[in-house]
């Protein structure tokens, strides 16, 4: 994936023996502390890697359905043995009985699993010669759940998932033919399994924005769903608003998937309880749409410190300035 490969110009193809030489592993820390910080952060070599990779999927996926044929690589098997993990989990953790409404307190203890055995489970899906990167790997996966304090999940922890799939293929455990596979089978079934946590434990949506925010939970299906739409000779913007179509089409991509989920979850009308998807479906064309969601994803959700301040940043992701050739 030419913006998410390491930056020392030599190629992921290693000797199985060898660790990837321009990476010494370490584990990853939050740099981000105040909101003067951000520059550092806009600056940062773990930005641009984040944006290229996020941009990658976006042109990988355009225009193809969730349906569609390409490649399940053995790294891709195993990171849904991974999910379907956590997804298990979660049916042997029931909640428990407890006054408060939201914020399942048996979240904690499905937690504190994945806190354990986070390691093993990246250690896994690794290829050999990539072992040695499993610990600093892991603290992304660990990051992607949603928080054991708070009970909550929101686009914070999306996006350390997203920076895992990165790290795997900056060590070279994915590739450019996975492409479409991250997104359509990984991605997607990460989703499902963090729809899963939020509606057994009853997260909370962190930093939500109500109303004015795009959605309580997640942001890039809704990038890459858009994407998927871009060109199609009959679904315009306007026709996700109406449920018969939406429930007709879901299987085959992302952004209505995502919007099914919505219309599950809330009751009233569309417009009241998702203002910004609302106005989003007056938008003339997909491509306009995806652009749109692109620009908002790094001013809603990349710029803010609120998000940002939690983001960790290693060997992988670094912190230091791209350089400039």
């Amino acid at each position: 994936m030419a913006d998410a490969e390491p930056q020392s110009g030599s190629s992921t193809e290693h000797d199985a023996t060898n660790v990837p030489p321009e990476f010494t592993f370490t584990l990853p820390k939050k740099e981000i502390s105040m909101v003067p910080d951000m520059g550092k952060w806009k600056r940062s070599q773990a930005y641009a890697d984040y944006m290229g990779f996020i941009l990658t999927l976006n042109e990988g996926v355009k225009g193809k359905k969730l349906t569609c044929e390409y490649n399940i690589s053995e790294t891709v098997a195993k990171l849904l043995d991974l999910l379907a993990t956590l997804d298990r989990w979660i049916d042997e953790t029931p909640p428990v009985d407890q006054p408060s409404r939201f914020g399942n307190k048996a979240y904690r203890f499905w937690y504190a699993k994945l806190d354990q055995e986070a390691e093993a489970l990246v250690a896994a899906v690794l290829p050999e010669h990539s072992a040695p990167a499993a610990p600093e790997i892991a603290v992304y996966l660990k990051e992607a759940v949603g928080n054991a304090t708070r009970i909550d999940y929101g686009t914070g922890h999306e996006a350390a998932f997203a920076a895992f799939l990165c790290c795997l293929c900056k060590v070279g455990a994915l590739t450019a033919d996975d492409q479409m596979a991250i997104v359509f089978n990984v991605f997607n079934r990460y989703l499902e399994v963090m729809r899963k946590l939020q509606k057994t434990y009853r997260m909370e949506p962190a930093g939500s924005q109500g109303v004015w925010g795009l959605d309580d939970f997640q942001f890039l299906p809704f990038i890459w769903g858009s994407a998927q739409l871009v060109g199609h000779p009959t679904l315009e913007p306007r026709h996700f608003v109406e449920e018969k179509v939406v429930n007709e089409h879901y299987p085959d991509y992302m952004f209505l998937e995502c919007i099914k989920f919505i219309n599950e979850m809330k009751t009233g009308p569309f417009a009241e309880h998702s203002n910004q998807l609302w106005n989003i479906s007056a938008v003339p064309n997909w491509a306009k749409v995806n652009q749109g969601l692109i620009r908002m994803y790094k001013a809603e959700c990349l710029e803010k410190f609120p998000v940002i301040q939690h983001f960790k940043f290693g060997s992988l992701l670094s912190v230091q300035p791209v350089v400039k050739p």
